[in-house]
C-alpha cells in the first residue's frame, strides 16, 4: 500500500449503525476500508478479513483494485493517528462488489441498478435530464430554480461541445477557460468562489442563488456565441474568447449593481442561509 500524509482530520460517518471513519485526500472522501467491512459483514476482526479478501482479490486477478486502496492517517481507537487502509469512493464500490455477505447485497442491487440507468441513459438521453430534475426535485429545489439550473446545464453543454469541435482537450484545458469565464463575470474562479462561499467539495452552481445562475449562463452563452464568430481553434484562441464572453456577463453585473446598490456575488450559500429562507432545503 501506498502511504501518505494526510491533514490530521478525521470525519465519522454512521453506516448502518456503525462508525466508518472518513477524509478528504486529493479533493474527495476516502473511507476505511477495515470500517466499512465491519459494517458489512459479521466478522470480528475486520482487519484479517481484508488481508483474506485481498489475498482473493490479488489470486484473482483484481491486484489493480487493491493497489489503489492507500494508506492514509486516522484517528484510532487508542485516540492516536495511524495508518489505515483507505479506498474511494470508487474503488470501495469494487470491495463491496467482492464481499460475499448477505449484508453487502443490498448495495449490489443498488450498483447493478445505477448501471441499467447508465445503459438506458446511452440509449435516450431524455432520460437523463429527466432523471436529474427529479433529483433536484427531491432535494427540495424549487420548481423555478430547477428551471435556470437546467437551462444552465444546457447552455454549458453547448459550449463544451463547441469547445470539443475547436481542438480543446478535456479536463485541465476545459477548467481553465471556464475559470477565466468566471473570472471576467464575477471577478472569481469557481474555486475561489467556492472558498468564497466556504463551499468544500459541493458543486458550486448547486450553490447558487437566481442571479448568480442567470450572469453564470449569460457568460457562458456569451462565449459560445464570441468563439463561433471569430472561428476561434486551439487553446489560447479560446481562452481569449473566454474571456470576452466572461467580460459580457461582467458589465451586465456591474451595471446592475451600479443600479441596486447589492452585490450579485454573494457568501450565502444554502447549506447556511436560515432555514425560513431557503428556497430549498440543504444538501447532505
Amino acid at each position: 500500500m501506498k502511504n501518505h500524509n494526510l491533514q490530521p482530520i478525521t470525519k465519522i460517518a454512521i453506516f448502518r449503525g456503525k462508525r466508518v471513519r472518513r477524509t478528504i485526500h486529493k479533493n474527495e472522501w476516502w473511507f476505511s476500508v477495515v470500517d466499512v467491512l465491519s459494517a458489512l459483514t459479521d466478522s470480528e476482526n475486520p482487519n484479517v478479513y481484508w488481508r483474506v479478501l485481498k489475498k482473493r482479490l490479488k489470486d484473482e486477478g483484481a491486484n489493480e483494485t487493491v493497489t489503489k486502496c492507500n494508506g492514509l492517517k486516522m484517528l484510532a481507537a487508542d485516540g492516536k493517528m495511524r495508518i489505515t487502509d483507505c479506498a474511494n469512493t470508487e474503488v470501495m464500490f469494487r470491495l463491496v462488489q467482492s464481499i460475499p455477505s448477505p449484508k453487502a447485497e443490498p448495495f449490489k442491487r443498488w450498483l447493478a441498478r445505477v448501471g441499467y440507468e447508465r445503459v438506458q441513459e446511452i440509449e435516450d438521453p431524455e432520460l437523463a435530464t429527466k432523471r436529474t430534475r427529479a433529483l433536484y426535485k427531491a432535494k427540495g429545489y424549487s420548481d423555478a430554480w430547477i428551471e435556470k439550473r437546467m437551462r444552465g446545464i444546457e447552455i454549458r453543454e453547448t459550449l463544451t461541445d463547441e469547445w470539443q469541435k475547436r481542438k480543446i482537450k478535456e479536463n485541465k484545458e476545459y477548467a481553465i477557460l471556464t475559470a477565466e469565464i468566471s473570472k471576467a463575470t464575477f471577478g472569481m474562479t469557481p474555486s475561489e468562489y467556492k472558498r468564497f462561499k466556504k463551499l468544500r467539495r459541493e458543486n458550486l452552481r448547486d450553490h447558487m442563488n437566481d442571479l448568480e445562475l442567470i450572469f453564470s449562463m449569460l457568460g457562458e452563452a456569451a462565449t459560445t456565441e464570441i468563439t463561433k464568430t471569430k472561428d476561434a481553434q486551439g487553446f489560447d484562441q479560446n481562452k481569449r474568447t473566454a474571456r470576452m464572453g466572461g467580460s459580457v456577463s461582467g458589465k451586465a453585473r456591474r451595471d446592475l449593481e451600479s443600479k441596486t446598490g447589492k452585490r450579485v456575488s454573494t457568501k450565502e450559500n444554502y447549506l447556511q442561509i436560515p432555514e425560513s429562507r431557503k428556497q430549498f432545503k440543504p444538501m447532505n
